[in-house]
């Protein structure tokens, strides 16, 4: 079995970041980058043009972004497979960590697998439809392509994520709806306040979206009352789900502490789990922010905080 100073479980903006860092830092980092789970390079191999990451005045789209990431953490030395992990067995030093097809000891791990944003199976939602061609599961990410400017936009969801991006979206949208299951949204008082006095929004009481119409793009939507059955054709500049994230912690078998929503927690100003030697990056630890640039950062806290403990342990 190959041994390893660092291994990153995860690519995407903070494995990749954290891969950059620790190669530099001569770790010989080995990451695993995916593969069946979910696209290497995490959520920007699925997004279009991305315009809000730095040093990058005219944009530039998601896979060409992450390619980039890649091509800089092999320049300085980092081994990348395109396998899944199945398990990591954190009771005993070094840590084993099994992929589909290689099997790794570790003197040191960051998990950086990201979270994957919840959707409903709608007609029109899925990937190879209308999915980042209209919908999408972040405002703060996508609400300023000029895609949505100036059109109706139509959020998914009751809680307070459902409201903070339709209001995030009032700045860009002709007006916004969310649309909700039931009669009463779940988010705070304070929360629901500001959406039914916002002059931009509407709320859809008791409705879902049966279907998502189109051409290139999102054109319009099916919206459904479920109190009276009545279906009618509304017109759509995008959907935004607003569901929730799943944190991607499966593979981990609890053997990590994790918050309510199934977060990896992580050492205040600090990128360490519940077990020395392992750390978090990225959106599996961030419920909050979940952006590249945030990811990215956490990336290099989680680097320099693994390289610090490897020294520590008088692995050089």
């Amino acid at each position: 079995m190959e041994r390893r100073k660092l291994v990153i479980v995860g690519s995407g903006p903070a494995g990749y970041t954290a891969a950059v860092y620790a190669a530099r830092a001569n770790l010989e980092p080995f990451l695993y980058a995916g593969f069946m789970s979910g696209p290497a390079g995490g959520q920007l191999m699925t997004t279009t043009e991305v315009e809000n990451f730095p040093g990058f005045p005219k944009g530039i789209m998601g896979p060409e972004l992450m390619d980039r990431f890649r091509e800089q953490a092999e320049r300085f030395g980092t081994k990348v497979v395109f396998e899944d992990v199945v398990s990591v067995d954190l009771s005993k030093r070094p840590f084993v960590v099994t992929g589909g097809q290689t099997t790794v000891a570790a003197d040191a791990l960051i998990i950086s697998t990201g979270a994957t944003a919840k959707r409903l199976d709608i007609d029109g939602s899925r990937d190879g439809e209308f999915w980042q061609k209209g919908v999408t599961a972040c405002a703060v990410c996508d609400g300023a392509a000029p895609i949505f400017r100036n059109k109706p936009l139509f959020v998914i969801g009751g809680g307070d994520s459902a409201v903070e991006e339709a209001v995030f979206l009032t700045k860009y949208a002709s007006k916004v709806y969310i649309v909700h299951r039931r009669d009463q949204l779940r988010a705070s008082k304070i929360m629901a306040e500001r959406a039914l006095k916002h002059p931009k929004i509407e709320v859809l009481w008791n409705s879902g979206i049966d279907k998502i119409l189109g051409d290139q793009v999102v054109r319009s939507i099916m919206l459904k009352n479920f109190a009276t059955g009545e279906v009618k054709q509304l017109e759509a500049g995008g959907v935004f789900f607003a569901i929730g994230h799943q944190p991607n912690t499966q593979f981990l078998q609890g053997q990590l502490l994790l918050d309510a929503a199934g977060y990896l927690v992580v050492k205040q100003g600090s990128s360490a789990t519940s077990v020395d030697g392992v750390f978090a990056a990225g959106d599996v630890q961030d419920h909050v922010y979940r952006q590249a640039i945030t990811a990215a950062g956490s990336g290099c806290m989680a680097a320099l905080d693994a390289e610090k403990w490897l020294s520590i342990q008088g692995v050089e």
